[in-house]
């Protein structure tokens, strides 16, 4: 567009823009391209499956699917800004195309296309057009606004404050990507962007004619070039993600028609609704997540959920903590606020997508594992350590996971209750297997008040631990990563580091990974893993 001859004309009206409009257009169809493929969940479980032999680094990136997915996201907003700029410009070029002052050779393009058998080359016919009107009435300008106003309600929408305040909106706005990706592969029909054909550049002359325009149609080496827009082409980037997006969603609704049988209820103290699950053909692995809909809630909202069982047993579970409108509805759904407990029967239908792999899967893969969990985000580890403790009961297994170090950050003493029990039966488990040291684990208490401040103090020489009732006692305060990390290292030479909980920390702990790993491959190496949806 910046050198072909079939747009020296083109090149004429609008300058520099011309270039702009159609660079940012084919990034646009490229990252456009990319956008579906990041959450096509199904795609990243099998590609994680297939990258099983070539070590930790492949799944790792695959981890950051939506990281990914965001960095397109942003690549969009960048061209599509570029895009429509660069078109408003060349609308207006065209415009002042056909005005006296634009200059002959202007006037004698925009003219071009008044009479049969000529094509134009100015899309605005005449200078006293409004326009936005006329820009309104063509295909490229209602699929522009379309295309525009449909990422913009999902790109606002995405932000962490809607999503953690009201994700029902985030969750409904996104569906736009419909809209969007029918109006871009008909927004190229509309060939607002035209160039000199290639049968009218054989016999129109243009090195010659451009300067002599006044001799067109008087001279053979100058007749009235012809012009044509450019075919479509948006629909050969895209189509190839979409039927792989339609595939995944396929598989999805075929899972939605499976059955599942809601077999336990438990609410615990803390605000937390345990769910016991079976489903036909349903397998799991330690660490991995589901998708769970509420039809009587909601039919269109699919929310995640870490797994909390163990791929040993015969039911799955989940923990779920309120935090915001849909965990509330559920809660009351299930009758948790109830002093009275409902039948199995009377529960609302669930729905379950899944399982899909995530980083905490590759847990086994290391020699030794440092698991962190921030609050509820120990979730994911409950599976893990469940799997572990029947991994230790059966005689047959062969772990090449030789040590464990497990640390949670709490503030909330009572968050303690459901997962006390699954601590207490690994360590004891582990001193019956003779395996002391599997698992060093680490609990971090990071809010009390006065009065339980003093209730620790008096029970502190007791064996147990007051708050959890295990042998290893509560730590209260943070963790001074730099202290952990530097132990790790002086008796660890490779290490895989998975994190649960927020952002925050988990920049900490990757910059402790980064800054503790040596430069030589052979040496320590911390390998960070982030638990996110």
């Amino acid at each position: 567009y910046e050198d072909e001859d079939a747009y020296i004309y083109t090149r004429i009206m609008l300058g520099s823009t011309l270039a702009w409009a159609r660079a940012s257009a084919t990034c646009l169809n490229f990252n456009c391209m990319l956008i579906l493929l990041p959450v096509s969940r199904n795609l990243i479980s099998f590609l994680r499956g297939a990258s099983a032999c070539c070590g930790g680094a492949p799944r790792r990136q695959l981890d950051k699917n939506i990281a990914f997915h965001k960095v397109v996201a942003y690549g969009i907003a960048v061209n599509a800004t570029i895009h429509t700029v660069a078109h408003l410009i060349n609308i207006e070029r065209y415009h002042n195309s056909q005005s006296k002052e634009a200059g002959g050779l202007r006037n004698k393009l925009s003219g071009i296309g008044k009479r049969p058998n000529e094509s134009y080359l100015n899309p605005i016919r005449t200078y006293e057009t409004n326009i936005t009107g006329e820009v309104l009435t063509t295909i490229a300008g209602v699929t522009g606004v379309m295309i525009t106003v449909a990422f913009v309600l999902i790109v606002t929408s995405s932000t962490e404050l809607i999503r953690r305040s009201c994700y029902e909106v985030f969750w409904y706005t996104h569906h736009l990507f419909v809209v969007f990706f029918i109006g871009l592969i008909i927004h190229g029909t509309g060939q607002l962007v035209r160039g000199q054909t290639p049968h009218s550049l054989l016999l129109h002359n243009i090195t010659y004619c451009k300067e002599h325009y006044l001799e067109w149609e008087k001279t053979t080496q100058c007749p009235l070039p012809q012009f044509s827009g450019n075919k479509p082409v948006a629909w050969k980037w895209v189509a190839s993600p979409v039927v792989l997006y339609i595939c995944e969603r396929i598989v999805r609704f075929w899972r939605f028609q499976q059955e599942v049988v809601i077999t336990k209820v438990v609410t615990h103290s803390s605000g937390v609704l345990e769910l016991h699950m079976k489903k036909r053909g349903f397998k799991m692995e330690a660490g991995q997540y589901i998708f769970l809909q509420c039809s009587s809630i909601s039919p269109l909202e699919w929310h995640p959920f870490t797994l909390t069982s163990a791929p040993e047993e015969d039911f799955f579970s989940v923990h779920i903590r309120v935090a915001g409108d849909w965990t509330a509805a559920l809660f009351k759904a299930f009758g948790a606020e109830e002093k009275t407990f409902k039948e199995l029967w009377m529960l609302p239908r669930l729905v379950v997508d899944g399982p899909y792999g995530s980083a905490t899967t590759d847990v086994f893969r290391y020699g030794v594992s440092v698991c962190i969990a921030a609050g509820i985000g120990v979730t994911p580890f409950a599976s893990i350590l469940k799997s572990i403790w029947y991994k230790c009961c059966s005689p047959h297994t062969v772990l090449a996971l030789q040590k464990v170090y497990f640390y949670w950050i709490c503030r909330d003493p009572s968050t303690f209750e459901w997962f006390a029990d699954l601590l207490f039966l690994l360590e004891t488990k582990m001193v019956e297997k003779g395996k002391n040291d599997f698992l060093s684990y680490h609990i971090f208490l990071t809010g009390w008040d006065e009065s339980q401040a003093t209730h620790i103090a008096l029970h502190y020489d007791e064996k147990v631990d007051v708050i959890t009732g295990l042998r290893q006692k509560t730590f209260y305060g943070r963790p001074n990563w730099d202290n952990e990390f530097k132990q790790l290292a002086e008796n660890h030479p490779s290490i895989g580091v998975f994190f649960c909980g927020p952002k925050n920390l988990s920049k900490t702990l990757q910059k402790m990974c980064n800054s503790y790993s040596t430069v030589d491959p052979r040496g320590v190496q911390f390998h960070y893993n982030e638990e996110s949806f």
